[in-house]
């Protein structure tokens, strides 16, 4: 049974612990091995009082440490004997990817973006790098459907193509940095021009005004310049779920039914 891990718990209140917790908090987030996770073992591991090791437990929203080292081992990847760790820790780095991203995602905002592709006439998904490989894979499943959706991943095109945008488009930037200068450049121009504007980032500071919606996905640090997983991954996820929420969109029912009969009629013709 899949147990949902206490990571990205720990990560929601990290600025609200004192040094002395962090210290506590960054163990338990770096942490790949089961291990005896006592209060007295605890305590000698990383020279912490008993004190400190409750508080930080009840700050992270449990009743006590022990609660807390029984949610931590419940969610907790044990490495078996015949499994080597480096793929124990690719393991470990997805499932807490996608733990923080029961914490991220907001069903409603999914809902309203997919109700944006329903409506646009035109859909163009921004990315560089390894987010430009993300915007592809999301025009490939979207085309499927029948949605007029185009990938860009090259910076001139992306500065010429905002010119083109109106009311009638939807206009997707993926960064998990928020910083690339194409993409944002684009979200700007193309708001000004009356498109509707998303933005799909890791970057939790930055607030995007030209954009209608922000996306937030989970990252790990440096994940983007090249981690042991594929820097698009939490953008991939984000997009699986625009996804089903867009093909569950009652209003788009009719419109697959009929996109499904014209796709097989097409394949049965010589």
């Amino acid at each position: 049974m899949y147990k949902e891990s206490v990571i990205p718990v720990i990560i929601g209140h990290y600025d609200d612990l004192t040094s002395v917790e962090k210290v506590i908090a960054d163990y338990f987030i770096s942490n790949r091995h089961k291990d005896d996770f006592s209060s007295k073992a605890m305590k000698e591991r990383l020279f912490v009082s008993e004190a400190s090791l409750s508080r930080f437990a009840q700050k992270c929203g449990f009743r006590g440490y022990r609660e807390f080292v029984y949610r931590y081992e419940e969610g907790f990847i044990e490495r078996s004997k015949d499994v080597s760790f480096g793929f124990q820790e690719v393991l470990n780095a997805y499932h807490e990817l996608l733990n923080q991203t029961v914490n991220y995602v907001d069903e409603q905002q999914i809902e309203r973006v997919s109700e944006f592709i329903h409506q646009a006439k035109h859909v163009l998904v921004l990315g560089i790098g390894s987010s430009g490989l993300a915007a592809k894979e999301m025009r490939n499943r979207f085309m499927r459907l029948g949605v007029f959706m185009e990938a860009v991943d090259q910076s001139d095109e992306m500065r010429m193509q905002s010119v083109f945008q109106d009311s009638d488009t939807l206009v997707i930037g993926m960064s998990l940095s928020g910083k690339k200068e194409e993409v944002n450049f684009s979200l700007r121009h193309a708001a000004k021009n009356g498109a509707k504007t998303v933005m799909i980032t890791a970057n939790k500071e930055d607030e995007y005004p030209y954009c209608h919606e922000k996306i937030t996905v989970p990252s790990f640090q440096d994940l983007d310049a090249g981690h042991i997983i594929s820097p698009q991954f939490p953008i991939l996820v984000i997009v699986d779920i625009c996804y089903n929420y867009f093909v569950h969109n009652v209003t788009y029912q009719e419109r697959l039914a009929e996109l499904h009969q014209k796709t097989v009629k097409i394949l049965k013709e010589d």
